[in-house]
C-alpha cells in the first residue's frame, strides 16, 4: 500500500506516556507511516541501525504495523518486526535481541476504537513528557531521514515462555486459577505460559478479538471482572486473575469474588519479599492507598510515593534499583529474578507462587492491615486545553486553605485523617480524582470538597 508523510497531526495524541488515537478519525495509516519516518530518522542520527517493532491484536493493529514498520524502512532503518504479542514479549524481545530502539503499536487498556505507539528510542526506556511533545515537533518539521533497509522476523515466543520458568518454582499446593485475558492480545499466549506450572487452568475470553466482545479490557475497573467473579465462585477457585488489552497489567479477584485492588495485591508481593532483598526500597505511585504505605512502614521499609505513569514508575525503580514497585492501575516492577518490566501474566504468577507454599488464601495473607475508607478513581470530562488549569487552580486553592499537599502529579493533600488527589490524566481529556479516609463521613467531606472545586473550576 503506499502511504504519506501526514503533516497535519492532531497534537492531542501525543499524550504524557505515548501516542494514543481513535482510529481512524485522528490516528490512522498515514499517521503511522509519518510516526516510523521520525522514529528512524530520529534514532538513526543517534547513531542507531535497527529497531523492535510489536503489535497487540486490536482489530486495526496490522495496518498500522504495517505502516510503521514501512516509514521505519524507508530512512534507512532495519527493522526486526515480532508480528502479534504482548508489550511485556516486545520488552523481552528488546532485551534478548540487545536492541534498545523500538515501538509497539497498542492502545493499551483503551477502548477498541483507540490505537497507538508506545515507543523507545534508547536504553531509557518508553518516551515519555517533553520527549514526545519534542518528537511531535520533529514529526511536524518533516525532515526525514532517507535510505535502504531490510526487515526481519522474530518469533520470541519460546524464549519468553523459557523467562517464566527460569524466574518460578512452585511449592506442593496445587491451585485451581482461572484467567481472564479479556479476548486481548495475552489470549493468545497465557495458556501456554500457565500450563508450565502445576495448577488446576480455566480460562475465560480465550478467543484473540480486538473488538473486546466480551467486557472493555481494563482489569483494574471492578465493573470489568463481574464475568471473572462469577466463574470463580462458581468453579470453586483459588483466584481468578485478569489481564489488559496488552498484557501488561493485572486484576486479581479472591475465592469469594472479592476484587483486590493492585495497591493491596502489593503488599502481599512485599511482605514475601522483605526478607530476601537487600535494598527495602519500594515505589508506589500517587494513587495508592495509606493501607500500603502504612504497611511499607510497619515492615520497617521505604516506601516511595511517585507521580503515575508507566512509562515513569518503571524507569524510577530501574534507576534507583528497587527490587519492585508498581502503581494503581495494574503495572507492577519486579527485579529480584525479573528483568524489571511490568508483564501482568508475571505479576499473576507470583502471586500464585507465593500461595503455593501455604494454605492461606488470599484474605488471609492481608490479615492486619490498617482500613481507610476511599473511592474508586473518579472521571471527571475536560479537554486537553483545559484540563491542566483545572487542576492548577485546584492547587492555588489548597494554597489558600494552607493544605499540606503533594505536587509531583497533579494535587494530593494529605490530612491527618485522610487525603484527595486531583490530577489530570495523561490518556484522555480527563481530570481524574481519587478520595480517602478513616470514616465513611470524613471521605464524604473530602469529595464533596474537591468535587465541588473541580466542577467549579471545569466550566
Amino acid at each position: 500500500m503506499n502511504y504519506h508523510y501526514k503533516k497535519n497531526l492532531d497534537h492531542n495524541i501525543f499524550r504524557g506516556y505515548d501516542i494514543r488515537g481513535v482510529y481512524p478519525t485522528n490516528l490512522d495509516e498515514d499517521t503511522a507511516y509519518t510516526v516510523g519516518l521520525g522514529f528512524g530518522t530520529h534514532i538513526k542520527r543517534m547513531g542507531k541501525r535497527i529497531c523492535v517493532v510489536g503489535h497487540d491484536n486490536r482489530l486495526s493493529s496490522p495496518s498500522l504495523y504495517n505502516a510503521v514498520v514501512l516509514g521505519i524502512k524507508d530512512t534507512g532503518i532495519d527493522v526486526i518486526t515480532l508480528g502479534l504479542c504482548t508489550t511485556p514479549m516486545y520488552y523481552y524481545a528488546c532485551i534478548k535481541l540487545n536492541v534498545p530502539s523500538g515501538i509497539m503499536v497498542t492502545a493499551s487498556h483503551n477502548p477498541k476504537e483507540d490505537n497507538g505507539f508506545k515507543f523507545a528510542f534508547d536504553e531509557k526506556g518508553n518516551c515519555k513528557g517533553q520527549e514526545i511533545q519534542d518528537f511531535y515537533q520533529e514529526l511536524v518539521k518533516g525532515d526525514f531521514e532517507k535510505g535502504e533497509a531490510k526487515v526481519y522476523y522474530y518469533d520470541i515466543e519460546r524464549e519468553y515462555l523459557d523467562l517464566f520458568k527460569e524466574s518460578l518454582s512452585f511449592g506442593k499446593r496445587r491451585l485451581k486459577v482461572v484467567l481472564d485475558p479479556a479476548n486481548g492480545a495475552a489470549a493468545s499466549f497465557c495458556r501456554k505460559v500457565y500450563e508450565q506450572f502445576p495448577m488446576d487452568l480455566i480460562i475465560i475470553n480465550e478467543e484473540s478479538d480486538g473488538s473486546f466482545p466480551n467486557h472493555h479490557p481494563d482489569p483494574c475497573v471492578e465493573a470489568n471482572l463481574e464475568q471473572l467473579k462469577k466463574k470463580v465462585i462458581e468453579e470453586k477457585a483459588d483466584v481468578g486473575i485478569s489481564f489488559d488489552g496488552d498484557g501488561d497489567r493485572l486484576g486479581v479477584v479472591t475465592h469469594r469474588g472479592q476484587f483486590i485492588p493492585t495497591d493491596i495485591y502489593m503488599i502481599i508481593i512485599i511482605r514475601d519479599l522483605i526478607d530476601k532483598v537487600d535494598n527495602k526500597t519500594f515505589l508506589y505511585d500517587v494513587k495508592c492507598s495509606k493501607t500500603l504505605s502504612d504497611e511499607i512502614e510497619r515492615l520497617g521499609a521505604r516506601g516511595i510515593c511517585y507521580r503515575t505513569g508507566n512509562s515513569y514508575t518503571k524507569a524510577k525503580v530501574r534507576d534507583d534499583d528497587m527490587p519492585f514497585g508498581g502503581e494503581l492501575s495494574g503495572h507492577v516492577y519486579f527485579r529480584d529474578r525479573w528483568p524489571g518490566f511490568d508483564s501482568g501474566m508475571y505479576a499473576g504468577l507470583r502471586l500464585l507462587e507465593i500461595m503455593s507454599y501455604t494454605n492461606k488464601d488470599i484474605n488471609q495473607l492481608l490479615n492486619g492491615l490498617n482500613e481507610y475508607y476511599s473511592t474508586e478513581e473518579l472521571k471527571f470530562v475536560s479537554t486537553d486545553d483545559k484540563k491542566f488549569g483545572v487542576v492548577d487552580k485546584v492547587k492555588e486553592y489548597c494554597d489558600q486553605k494552607n493544605y499540606s499537599y503533594l505536587d509531583i502529579d497533579g494535587v494530593r493533600v494529605n490530612f491527618d485523617d485522610g487525603w484527595a488527589l486531583v490530577r489530570c490524566s495523561n490518556t484522555g481529556p480527563n481530570i481524574t480524582a481519587r478520595f480517602e479516609a478513616k470514616t465513611e463521613e470524613r471521605l464524604q467531606e473530602l469529595q464533596e470538597e474537591f468535587t465541588s472545586k473541580i466542577k467549579e473550576y471545569n466550566i
